[in-house]
């Protein structure tokens, strides 16, 4: 099962590498308090989805919602606050017991119930008529609980209904990370300082920080190397989690100058319907104001030198049963 995957970051300098994990591990990784502070502190994200939820008040105002994976209830309270009649705040983890005493602690334990378990086995005693969740992992699909929102689109959503956020949509670009070939010249220095030669160690620094593990990192403006490529689409209406099986597309990216290219850059925007307004978009790129999501970076097992106007034109691109990046690519 997806939902039981977990994602464990293990810290060097200013990245994380992922660790994927199985099974109750996923929930118990949400009973402490560190990711909700994390989560709740990313102004971009929170604040989106609180702006999201109240642009879309006529559509909630009077309606039952029902908030998946609502941690906290942060979520629920928005749509309390956009003027929900109802809110189910369905939540697997033991951070249910907390959310129960936010709600009564914001008096609103009238209009939002609290549900410990996932949303594949509760009852709910209705359907509903708004669905919302934040639902994302790092790359858009690690850790994320997409599938969850689809079986609750596709059991209690009336027709016709409103998912928020409704769409994804996935990006990626060239980029040059110099933190990483600081990290192999490093085995080249030890013999100066210490008067020992690890050069050898070199290769082997490489395969374990260049393999084929995303990392998360914080990737700036100056190390893109491209104006970033859009290679997939979500939309949360209409997609099945038979096609979440192996989300692709193909791009072409064109190099601004010249560098070497040692990894791909992976992020990821989520769109809010905003009626009479531009949709509200909530992105991830390196563009924007940092959020905890970060980018995911995939690194090659070679650095590329490239040259202003170089094409990178990417046969397919792949996403894997939601946490394997694989792709295939030529030079033009």
């Amino acid at each position: 099962n997806d939902l039981c995957k977990v994602i464990y970051v293990v810290s060097q300098g200013n990245s994380t590498k992922i660790i994927i994990l199985q099974d109750n591990l996923y929930f118990d990784s949400y009973s402490d308090v560190t990711i909700h502070e994390e989560m709740i502190a990313d102004h971009v994200r929170t604040n989106t989805y609180r702006m999201g939820i109240l642009r879309n008040s006529e559509s909630i105002r009077g309606k039952v919602v029902l908030d998946v994976g609502a941690g906290t209830g942060v979520l629920s309270i928005f749509c309390v606050q956009a003027g929900a009649k109802k809110v189910y705040a369905v939540e697997a983890c033991s951070i249910a017991e907390q959310a129960v005493k936010i709600v009564k602690q914001n008096k609103m334990e009238d209009r939002i119930e609290v549900i410990r378990g996932t949303v594949e086995t509760v009852d709910l005693p209705e359907t509903v008529d708004v669905i919302v969740s934040e639902w994302m992992g790092y790359a858009l699909l690690h850790e994320s609980m997409l599938n969850s929102v689809l079986y609750a689109r596709d059991k209690w959503l009336k027709p016709g209904g409103l998912i928020l956020p409704s769409e994804a949509e996935l990006y990626i670009a060239p980029v040059s990370d110099p933190v990483v070939e600081d990290r192999l010249h490093f085995w080249y220095t030890v013999k100066d300082q210490y008067g020992i030669d690890m050069s050898c160690m070199s290769d082997f620094a490489r395969k374990c920080i260049m393999n084929s593990d995303i990392t998360v990192n914080s990737v700036t403006v100056e190390d893109v190397l491209s104006h970033p490529a859009r290679f997939a689409r979500v939309d949360l209406y209409s997609v099945t989690a038979e096609e979440l099986q192996s989300v692709k597309g193909q791009f072409t990216c064109e190099c601004f100058g010249s560098a070497s290219v040692n990894a791909f850059c992976v992020w990821f925007t989520v769109t809010f319907p905003s009626p009479d307004k531009p949709p509200l978009v909530l992105s991830t790129s390196p563009f924007k104001p940092e959020t905890h999501w970060k980018q995911a970076v995939l690194y090659l097992d070679e650095p590329a030198d490239v040259y202003c106007d170089l094409i990178l034109c990417f046969i397919t691109i792949f996403l894997v049963l939601n946490y394997l990046l694989v792709c295939g690519c030529k030079v033009s």
